[in-house]
Formats: C-alpha cells, structure tokens, sequence
C-alpha cells in the first residue's frame, strides 16, 4: 500500500512539475482539443436520430426507435442508384485527374532554378485556394455563358455556336472536377515541396557526379524520398472518397443537369434543412451511411498500402 500510495505521490508531483514548466504548450494544446470535443465528437450523440423516428417537440431520446428502417428506406429508394453512381464519378474523377498534378507541380518547382520566378508560379497557383464557392461558380457562370462568356465567344470567333456548359449534364462532371483542380493544385503541392525540402542534397550532387539528367535524378531521388508522402495523401484523399462538398455542387446545379449533379451531400441537404417537412432521421442516416463507407475504404486502402508499400497510417 506504501508502495503504490508513494508511486502515486511521484506520478502526482511529476505532472504537477510538467505543468508548471510547459503550461503555455498545454494551453495551446487545449485549444484545438476543445474545438474537436465541441464540433467532432460532441454532435456524434445526434447520430441517435438516424435509429430514430425523431420528432423535435419530443427530443433524441424520447422519439421512438426506428431501427435500420431509414438505411434501408435509402438503400431500396430510386434516388440510392443515381447519388450513388454520381457520387463516384465525381469522386474518382477528382482523384484520378487530381490527384498526380501537385506532386508534378512540386517536383518542377522544386528543379526550377530561378528563385524569382519559382515565388512567382507559387503566389499563382496559391491564390485560387482562397477563392469562395460562390465566387467560384459565379466566375463559372460569367465565362461560360453563352452570351457574354469568353468561352462561347472564343468558339463564335472561329465560326462555332455557342455552347450551354452548365445545360449540359455530361459537362457537369469536368466543369466541376476541373475549376476544382485550378483551385487547389497550388495549395496541394505545399506539402510536396515540404517534403522535397528534406532531401539529402549530397544524393543529388552523388548523381551529378555520376551523370544522373535532372529527369534521372527526379525519378531515382526525388520520388522515393516523397513516396510516403504520397502514399499518406492517397490513403487520406481515397478515405473522403464519397465527401464531396455539397456547397459548389449546390450552386452549379439546375433543372438540366441535376441527373448528373445530384449527389450525396446535397441530397441530404435538401431532405434534411431545404425540404418544406424536414426528414431528420432520414438524412442523418444517410449521411451516417457515407461515414461507415468512407471508414471502410479508408481501412481497407490502409491495409492495401501497408501490404505492399509498407508504408500506412497506422
């Protein structure tokens, strides 16, 4: 009893001692702490409501339970088949295309030899990160039109019609994928150039040496020293697979393309807070069946890269 009483005492004094020597550290870090407790774990209690026939007079816990009835309800709908495939598109679409450019980004910046003009492509290629969503669309929607855009007068000038982009739903996709890509390659690639600023330079003066072109040295040097790099952000991006942001798909959707534009996060906006009677239980299981698939791949494409990279989270 001495003994653990004593231990206790020691381990008592001990953190006493670290927070009086590091309580400015302890204060940052409580910051950021209270901000997940109060916006990440803190409204996972309301994910009670999708199990739920939730009716606001009565509360979470005393509305009756629903069981699985709104996950399959969502599952049987004709609406699961066409937010689903949509979802995807979109999704792998953003991946495939954008995923590769700020890693090239970074890796020509990083061989760019003329610093001013290095700061130069950054500011550029930064700056559009910083833009809104509906600044975005509106930018969209004045250099698409078909009256006054500068897209459609570019095709009037050498002899074509005009053009209704955002009419047409087969565009949806690359119109949304692509903006989304000139928004945030530059900002993407920061972490790149970060991991590039880590290698050896003796390796690169190794293979000059040697002979090694620069392509030689960016393939044999520059890449393996950031594949962890990059295997983190595929692991990371492919776990938000089904997170597409409902703000800008919101903004650029209408009558003519919503075929093609409606997806997951806006359809459970528009049930969930738009509709005229609200269906927050419905909603709430949908958007809790997009967490579990995203979990599960983000899992399952964990494991994929630790078996054959050996590189993983966790």
């Amino acid at each position: 009893m001495r003994k653990s009483s004593g231990r206790k005492w020691t381990h008592c004094r001990r953190m006493a001692l670290f927070w009086k020597k590091y309580w400015q550290l302890c204060v940052m870090l409580a910051i950021p702490l209270l901000f997940l407790i109060v916006f990440y774990y803190g409204p996972m209690y309301g994910l009670l409501i999708a199990f739920k026939d939730y009716k606001p007079g009565m509360g979470i816990l005393k509305s009756p339970w629903a069981g699985m009835k709104y996950f399959k309800k969502f599952i049987q709908s004709y609406q699961f088949s066409r937010v689903m495939k949509n979802t995807l598109s979109i999704s792998l679409y953003t991946l495939i295309a954008g995923f590769p450019l700020p890693i090239m980004l970074a890796l020509s910046l990083n061989a760019c030899t003329s610093l001013r003009f290095k700061k130069f492509v950054q500011t550029v290629t930064y700056a559009p990160y910083f833009i809104s969503a509906i600044v975005m669309v509106g930018m969209l929607m004045q250099m698409l039109s078909p009256k006054y855009g500068i897209v459609n007068n570019i095709i009037r000038t050498f002899g074509g019609r005009e053009i209704l982009f955002m009419n047409h739903g087969r565009m949806f996709n690359s119109i949304y994928v692509w903006s989304g890509i000139w928004q945030t390659t530059g900002w993407g690639a920061i972490i790149y150039i970060s991991a590039l600023s880590g290698v050896d330079p003796e390796l690169h003066e190794a293979a000059i040496m040697d002979g090694a072109s620069r392509m030689q040295r960016i393939l044999h040097i520059d890449i393996p020293s950031i594949l962890p790099t990059i295997i983190t952000m595929l692991i990371m991006n492919t776990g938000s697979l089904l997170n597409v942001g409902y703000e800008k798909i919101y903004l650029m959707q209408n009558s003519a393309n919503m075929e093609y534009s409606e997806v997951i996060s806006t359809y459970i906006y528009k049930i969930g807070l738009a509709a005229s009677m609200p269906n927050y239980s419905y909603s709430t299981a949908i958007g809790l069946f997009n967490g579990v698939i995203n979990f599960a791949i983000l899992v399952a494409v964990n494991k994929l890269a630790k078996r054959f990279t050996a590189n993983s989270l966790w």
